[in-house]
């Protein structure tokens, strides 16, 4: 049958060659296609495929039905300044996806319908760089900025989503779909006033009762889009439920929130303590991962907080590091209980065990 890329789901079988200006097929013939392939021929415009009418599994493949709700405006090509990504650095690539993210949220302020393709092409290249991203995991919150703090944070949850669920072991058709739940978790904040973005000081009662529809606004963004699955649409729903039932907005618990969501909220949690905000100081990553310690047995997946710590506070005997009160000092023993508390060697040559000085913390590695 022949269907357009916004119909394809992973498992499709390809029956033609899909071919571009070249000789040589995009993709060949009998391809299982996975998320990867399908944004592939996003990415080179391909308007329609012809695939088998079973998945791979065997069972039948029911394609649904494109409608008006994923048709959005569109700038004109002929006004759009063409980046190649693949040129850019991994710091200048994160800038970029930032700036975008930043049109495409103010265009659903606009009430302009959310394009799933454009938030794909944006957001998957970046995901991808999972080298890039592994080197850079633990210095995130630096790139981010107090005045478009919201912006970063949407496209870092993202990034830190995703290289999380890759060191869960999720696939890599499933860690890009955990970065787009990642990236449009807060998209319901644009049916929110201005205070949820520049108000310096306390919210009243009345504010965070309307912040916390978030995600319900964002759930009612996404639900009759096709082309996003049901598990990003559950991922955006929940990512502010806790295991204890202490979230919202449905207060839901332990095995009812999707393994998705929790991935979401740890990062969440993360890169929101670690960056400069309007209305709080950013704290260190390190004094971070030890408070969300202390939550992973109450309100956090146990699991999904020990494999971000072990990716965030990945340290080597010999790394030279920061501590809070200005002091420098190379790590010499690590404790796999307490990542974050070394014992370190200062500069004058001093051993301290920082998990007897509560009163000093890591606050970056040099």
């Amino acid at each position: 049958m022949r269907v357009s890329p916004s119909q394809l789901v992973p498992g499709c079988v390809l029956l033609r060659d899909v071919k571009g200006k070249t000789s040589k097929p995009i993709i060949p013939q009998k391809t299982i296609l996975t998320a990867e392939h399908i944004m592939v021929l996003h990415k080179f415009l391909i308007e329609h495929v012809d695939v088998s009418e079973r998945l791979k599994n065997g069972t039948p493949f029911q394609p649904q039905h494109v409608n008006d709700n994923e048709k959005v405006e569109r700038p004109s090509p002929s006004n759009e300044k063409v980046v190649d990504v693949t040129e850019l650095s991994f710091k200048d690539h994160y800038h970029h996806v930032v700036n975008e993210y930043k049109k495409l949220f103010d265009s659903w302020r606009r009430n302009i319908n959310i394009d799933s393709l454009a938030v794909r092409n944006l957001i998957l290249p970046l995901i991808d760089r999972m080298d890039d991203i592994a080197l850079s995991v633990y210095k995130l919150h630096q790139f981010a900025t107090k005045d478009d703090y919201f912006y970063h944070h949407c496209v870092s949850v993202s990034i830190l989503s995703a290289y999380l669920g890759k060191k869960l072991g999720y696939q890599k058709g499933e860690w890009f779909q955990i970065g787009i739940a990642g990236l449009l978790s807060d998209a319901g904040m644009a049916r929110l006033g201005e205070f949820a973005f520049k108000k310096v000081g306390s919210l009243t009662n009345e504010e965070k009762i309307e912040i916390r529809k978030h995600p319900t606004y964002t759930y009612r963004m996404v639900e009759h889009i096709s082309s996003i699955p049901y598990t990003v649409k559950l991922a955006v729903l929940q990512h502010h439920e806790r295991m204890d039932g202490s979230g919202y907005p449905l207060g839901l618990s332990k095995d009812k929130i999707h393994s998705y969501a929790r991935i979401i909220a740890v990062c969440d949690i993360y890169h929101a303590m670690t960056s400069d905000r309007v209305y709080r100081r950013k704290q260190s990553p390190f004094k971070v991962i030890e408070e969300l310690q202390k939550e992973q047995y109450s309100r956090l997946d146990i699991r999904v907080v020990q494999v971000f710590i072990d990716a965030i506070a990945k340290f080597s005997i010999g790394t030279k590091v920061l501590l809070s009160n200005n002091q420098e000092g190379e790590i010499v023993f690590i404790d796999s209980k307490m990542p974050t508390r070394p014992i370190l060697r200062l500069e004058n040559d001093e051993i301290i065990t920082l998990s007897n000085r509560q009163d000093l913390h890591i606050d970056e590695i040099l």
